[in-house]
């Protein structure tokens, strides 16, 4: 697989700042209290990647700014990417594959992971979606649709993921709960 980082050449550092000023309000004291919250669920065979608008600076919908309806009105979507994390979930596009998100629109996807959903959102102060998806999944994804991601959570027992893919503001309308 490429090094999604070197699609478009923007170096890491800058995706996670984009990331913390639109997704958290420029507080990166949230951002890291939103990452450890995430760290304290994540098995160590799964990665935790951020994607859509907070990561590009646009929604895939209609090419509007993040937050473009005000403050705390668009999402963020994590993917946890691993085997672990796809069998807390009970609702799916692909069965035992991939996931369809936790998001107020389908609490039914994952209520072992609605607690931890409502603490993401809070400490966020915006809705925060969750999906589960396999790795083959994901590698589909990255070479066919070249989807922007940063990834917040490493995978621990095994040759760590890719950092960042910021190849643009693509995502497929089915992962997305509200569309920002």
């Amino acid at each position: 697989m490429p090094d999604p980082t070197q699609i478009t050449g923007e170096p890491v550092a800058e995706t996670l700042a984009r990331v913390v000023r639109l997704g958290f309000g420029g507080e990166s004291a949230r951002f890291a209290q939103f990452v450890q919250t995430l760290r304290d669920v994540t098995p160590p065979d799964v990665y935790v990647m951020l994607r859509g608008s907070s990561v590009s600076g646009v929604r895939w919908t209609d090419g509007e700014p993040f937050d473009a309806d005000g403050p705390g009105t668009s999402d963020l979507d994590l993917t946890f990417v691993g085997a672990a994390m796809l069998e807390r979930f009970e609702d799916f596009y692909i069965p035992g594959l991939h996931s369809a998100p936790l998001c107020d629109e389908r609490p039914e996807a994952s209520p072992t992971l609605a607690p931890v959903r409502r603490t993401l959102s809070s400490i966020a102060g915006r809705p925060v979606n969750i999906q589960a998806t396999s790795d083959l999944v994901q590698y589909v994804r990255d070479v066919t649709m070249q989807q922007p991601y940063v990834i917040l959570i490493e995978r621990q027992d095994e040759e760590a993921a890719p950092t960042a893919n910021t190849a643009g503001p693509d995502q497929t309308a089915t992962d997305t709960c509200s569309g920002s």
